[in-house]
């Protein structure tokens, strides 16, 4: 079994796409309106931006928060500001010796979206 899709509430479908084609660096690959559907490739999962979805959290792995935060510059609310969460001691829950970077920002649509990378000390 593997995730296939996950929904996120968006109210303005070109409003969601302008912002989360520069969050994910790739623009959407399908669009039907109507019913108000929109859909970006998460490497394999669908992300679909819907306007009757509820608001969902989903966590994005990024390279840098840092620079994602940079990119986003004037797009996005920061919610909390990038900072280590974890120091991974094994491979466990992620590589091991890395840090966990992790920032959170508001989207276009008012959702929170948790940025993750994974950095050497």
């Amino acid at each position: 079994m593997r995730l296939l899709q996950i929904a996120q509430r968006a109210e303005d479908l070109q409003r969601a796409a302008d912002f989360y084609t520069v969050l994910l660096e790739t623009g959407p690959v399908a669009t039907f309106d109507p019913p108000g559907l929109l859909f970006f490739d998460l490497d394999g999962v669908r992300l679909l931006l819907d306007r009757n979805a509820p608001s969902s959290m989903i966590y994005l792995h990024v390279d840098n928060v840092h620079e994602t935060l940079e990119r986003l510059e004037g797009l996005a609310d920061v919610v909390s500001h990038p900072h280590v969460i974890f120091t991974h001691e094994d491979d466990g829950l992620g590589p091991e010796g890395h840090q966990e970077w992790q920032a959170f920002i508001r989207d276009s649509e008012g959702n929170t979206v948790g940025l993750v990378a994974f950095q050497r000390p």
